[in-house]
């Protein structure tokens, strides 16, 4: 919903659910996360700050992360495969940013990590809240003055993704840092990524110790 005479806002997001997870060992979105795991915390997250369509990017042949997606009920419409993973994470936006499956209304993507369960929700709703007043920006929060993740596009940045010939993902923003906006955030989740076993101990004292 929007108000009267302004642009309507709606977003899609992008859960990039496709890496090898070699420093963690095991695959870290099929890590406990509550009362689920890091995947179903994380598209849980999204539907409950009303993501007008979520997809998930993984490996082709994913089975454990698919079995996941099959136990959440997850659409299999919404499942975006990249054939070929080792290429990086920017491999797996640019296969969501050709990908044909969108809805029509959506205005902005949010491309959201895999191993970030542990940011706030209220974080997020503040990334939201800064993209619907800045429309037309690429839009980050930031931490002590660096811009992080996540990241949300407008339309006309999302679609220049699919054939840019950017190597990853920070060098296309780069190369778009005209149209940059960040906002300063006091979420001390943004200060890291759930990697490694001490990673994930320490996003799980994060989250929890504060109480969710």
């Amino acid at each position: 919903m929007c108000e009267p005479g302004k642009e309507s806002f709606s977003y899609g997001v992008i859960v990039l659910a496709a890496g090898s997870s070699r420093r963690m060992g095991r695959p870290k979105l099929l890590l406990p996360w509550g009362d689920t795991t890091v995947l179903g915390h994380l598209i849980g997250t999204w539907r409950s700050l009303l993501g007008g369509q979520i997809a998930v990017v993984c490996a082709r042949d994913a089975h454990a992360i698919e079995e996941e997606l099959d136990r959440l009920h997850f659409p299999v419409e919404n499942r975006i495969f990249n054939p070929d993973p080792d290429r990086g994470m920017f491999s797996s936006i640019q296969r969501a940013a050709a990908w044909g499956g969108w809805k029509g209304e959506l205005t902005h993507w949010m491309i959201a990590l895999g191993d970030q369960p542990h940011l706030r929700a209220a974080t997020l709703q503040a990334l939201l809240d800064f993209g619907a007043a800045n429309r037309d920006r690429i839009c980050q929060p930031s931490r002590q003055g660096r811009p992080r993740h996540p990241v949300l596009l407008p339309k006309s940045v999302f679609d220049a993704l699919r054939d840019h010939p950017a190597a990853d993902l920070r060098q296309f923003l780069e190369s778009h840092a005209d149209r940059l906006a960040v906002f300063e955030s006091d979420d001390a989740g943004l200060d890291f990524d759930m990697d490694t076993p001490s990673d994930y101990e320490r996003a799980l004292r994060f989250c929890f110790n504060r109480g969710g």
